[in-house]
């Protein structure tokens, strides 16, 4: 049976060993899945998993151009303005059922034009995945945008696993400047640790394997993967549609009749 609703109340989705609770009222970021009754995010009000829209990670100074004109955002990462204006914003629940939902949420100051924003959710039939899709749609101007999202996985799952194994191929790794900023550099990619993005121009597919305990896939059509190992509790593996800056470097113009949007998927299955 399907639901339509506007409030923020959690939402809770089941499917198989799978659960996943969303927090709409928390910038509609994942709180909590599990699998088997095994939590795979970082708890606590910062972590879970989050939106990252109208721009991912850093972007320069707050400062931006589109059509000529210099747009200036709030600071709230030092000197720059970091993973867009969602993140802890109240959405609505659009609709849910036993296993999906569709959420969204208003676009406004301190951007500078009028929007929405939606994510689907949605478990698998069997509970061995999770698909999210974001889009972005104008409400008036055309704007330059990015979007992905910001999971925190756990580094360990407990009992008898040890920490994750990140696997993933990329093409290039974006040099990264003292600011943290990418240089405009593309370098052979680097062994860890890591607060870098990197490029994988046939789309991101990145495994996070917990020895003895479970593999996760993460797949999207997005070409950009900002990954960061440097904390002890957890990891994120981050699919974006442009590298950190990318308002000014790599922006997607978002126009009455193109909206902006990508998916991504979390397949999950016993470590071999």
């Amino acid at each position: 049976m399907t639901h339509t609703a506007t409030t923020d109340a959690d939402v809770t989705l089941r499917a198989g060993n799978a659960e996943l609770t969303v927090e709409p009222h928390r910038g509609c970021r994942l709180a909590s899945l599990t699998v088997s009754g095994t939590e795979l995010l970082r708890q606590g009000k910062r972590y879970g998993s989050f939106v990252m829209v109208p721009w991912c990670g850093r972007t320069e100074h707050g400062r931006f151009r589109s059509g000529g004109e210099l747009y200036q955002l709030p600071l709230d990462s030092g000197p720059h303005a970091i993973h867009g204006t969602v993140r802890e914003g109240v959405w609505k629940t659009a609709r849910q059922d036993e296993r999906s939902a569709a959420f969204t949420c208003e676009l406004s100051d301190p951007w500078p034009w009028e929007g929405l924003v939606t994510q689907v959710v949605e478990l698998s039939e069997r509970g061995d995945s999770l698909t999210l899709t974001l889009g972005v749609e104008t409400a008036d101007g055309s704007f330059p945008a990015q979007a992905g999202w910001h999971p925190w996985f756990l580094r360990n799952l407990g009992g008898n696993s040890g920490d994750v194994r990140i696997d993933f191929t990329p093409e290039w790794q974006e040099e990264r400047g003292v600011d943290h900023l990418p240089t405009g550099k593309r370098v052979q990619p680097k062994p860890g640790p890591w607060d870098d993005c990197f490029g994988m121009p046939q789309g991101v597919d990145v495994t996070l394997t917990w020895p003895k305990k479970l593999e996760l896939k993460i797949a999207s059509r997005a070409e950009w993967v900002v990954v960061y190992d440097e904390q002890p509790d957890a990891v994120c593996v981050e699919p974006q549609t442009g590298p950190p800056n990318g308002l000014n470097t790599h922006p997607h113009l978002v126009t009455p009749i193109q909206p902006l949007e990508v998916s991504t998927t979390w397949s999950w299955q016993p470590a071999r």
